[in-house]
């Protein structure tokens, strides 16, 4: 297997090695509480007050606090129920104050989740409002400005997840300041840590929530800003850590570890500077372009952030293009990793039909990111690949259509496939012992041929038990070799890239009465990379 090409970083990234080696130490030989005060308590205490003094440096947090918590969400919820806690207050005091919770129409669902959670809990019984976006993904200020006398509490993003629409911050604060509003103003930063100026304090942002991986420290760690005078309720009490602004004892490895990435970050020789980051986007959407005629950028590149690039091809689904792009080892997504569910993988982008986006564009959006620490060796391999799956594309006749399903399967019965599962699932740990005791097993690939032609990894299957020899039989032309298999009564072990097309095929075939069927789970995503990890 190929090594990937990852440009999904606006979903997460990996672990840089500093922030790996700044966590390991801290399991390892820095592990004291930093509440205790011994001298393994006061090293631990250490490493969390440079951890904070890394983070107000690249924040520009000046005298706000700064409190680690376990990522944005908790952030965002830590965030809206301070506002709606002070809101509440002040309603019982008798003062005047706005009845609109006002959130961007593109705003990543934490946040209008959040408020509408809060909102009900307090029993405030406040209006969500809806920010609209114009058809560039922008905010309407005019929109914000008739209401803004009625807002208590106002919701944007510095950039968008999907997009990378970079907010026009400067304007909205010169709407706030105009306007002397008592609103409070909560910005979602997380895609802006390392891909934008950040400079809080200079700022009248109330809050801002960040998350760690998104950045290259580990999941499950994250920073909330606070700025100095804003209303403050702890989500969590008990313990009195953080300052009392977030109780429980503190994740030290995976604070050590994103300290180390935002020490990196202030030492500015690390990261990718911000025209170089411009160039690789600029690579890269050529290189689309040139790749899929047609192709249209759903935002402008140059509106977005440096990192990001969201486009449609004309024709082709969201899914298919992602099928094509994972074939070739291009790891890309659809949009937020946090939607990517079967069901909402069949809609289409919210963000975009908040944009006003025709349906041909929002059911076909690609998103592709990268970070501030990708090589130009990356780049390079990608616009290859890039054009590779161009060429698939035009000369591959099923590449543009979705493959038919499995024969007639809705005239099937219908499986439990949870009480199958043990039962028809291989891994690969198991692959070799199963056809070892199944000489006459096939194994059959069911991926379509626009995957093998985009692709140049090959299955390790062989390597492993190179008596069995593999098949392609797409899942497309499946029910073409039903009468065979169910003739032949051989045990079937299917295998994809993913491993849900071959669970498809396992189930048409048990519901066509065979029995000795079986997949491999996690398909080509879960192949060892060495034959000894395989038999391991």
């Amino acid at each position: 297997m190929t090594d990937t090409l990852y440009l999904d970083a606006n979903a997460t990234t990996q672990v840089m090695p500093v922030a790996a080696a700044a966590a390991l130490r801290v399991m390892s030989t820095q592990f004291g509480n930093p509440s205790s005060t011994h001298c393994d308590g006061l090293v631990a205490q250490a490493v969390l007050s440079q951890a904070r003094a890394h983070a107000q440096q690249a924040l520009g947090a000046g005298n706000g606090h700064l409190m680690f918590t376990s990522g944005a969400t908790e952030g965002i919820q830590t965030a809206v129920l301070s506002a709606l806690c002070a809101i509440r207050a002040q309603r019982r005091r008798g003062e005047p104050g706005g009845r609109l919770l006002m959130v961007g129409a593109t705003e990543h669902k934490a946040v209008p989740q959040s408020l509408a959670h809060w909102n009900s809990l307090l029993e405030l019984d406040l209006e969500i409002c809806t920010l609209p976006v114009n058809a560039q993904g922008a905010h309407d200020l005019d929109f914000l400005a008739k209401h803004l006398p009625d807002v208590a509490l106002l919701c944007t993003m510095a950039a968008n997840n999907e997009t990378g629409v970079v907010t026009r911050l400067s304007e909205i604060e010169q709407l706030l300041q105009a306007t002397a509003s008592p609103a409070l103003w909560l910005v979602d930063s997380v895609q802006a840590l390392g891909k934008m100026p950040l400079n809080l304090q200079a700022t009248g942002i109330d809050y801002a929530p960040f998350s760690g991986h998104k950045l290259y420290a580990p999941k499950g760690v994250g920073l909330l800003y606070v700025r100095e005078g804003a209303p403050f309720t702890p989500l969590m009490t008990g313990g009195g850590q953080e300052q009392g602004l977030r109780s429980g004892t503190e994740n030290m490895a995976g604070i050590a570890a994103l300290g180390a990435v935002l020490e990196a970050l202030n030492q500015n020789h690390t990261f990718a500077s911000l025209p170089t980051l411009r160039g690789y986007q600029s690579r890269l959407a050529q290189s689309l372009q040139q790749a899929f005629p047609g192709l249209v950028f759903n935002v402008a590149p140059e509106a977005c952030l440096p990192t990001t690039l969201n486009f449609s091809v004309p024709g082709v689904s969201s899914k298919q293009l992602l099928d094509l792009f994972d074939a070739a080892s291009l790891r890309v997504s659809a949009g937020s990793a946090c939607n990517a569910s079967s069901a909402a993988q069949a809609a289409p982008s919210f963000v975009l039909e908040a944009m006003g986006l025709p349906e041909a564009q929002t059911r076909s959006a690609v998103r592709l990111s990268f970070g501030p620490l990708t090589p130009p060796a990356l780049v390079d391999q990608a616009c290859a690949a890039i054009a590779r799956c161009g060429q698939v594309l035009r000369h591959s006749p099923d590449a543009a259509a979705q493959p038919p399903t499995a024969a007639p399967t809705a005239l099937l019965p219908a499986l439990d496939w949870a009480a199958l599962e043990a039962d028809c699932t291989l891994s690969w740990a198991a692959l070799a012992n199963f056809l070892h005791q199944h000489p006459a097993a096939q194994l059959v690939d069911v991926r379509e041929a626009f995957e093998h032609a985009a692709s140049s990894d090959l299955p390790n299957v062989q390597s492993i038990v190179p008596m069995n020899v593999a098949v392609n039989v797409p899942l497309s032309r499946l029910g073409d070799w039903v009468p065979q298999w169910l003739q032949s009564g051989a045990p079937l072990v299917f295998f994809c890239r993913s491993g849900h097309r071959s669970q498809k095929a396992v189930e048409h075939l048990l519901a066509h009465g065979h029995t000795q069927v079986r997949h491999l789970q996690g398909g080509l995503a879960f192949q060892p990379r060495h034959q000894h990890d395989a038999l391991a």
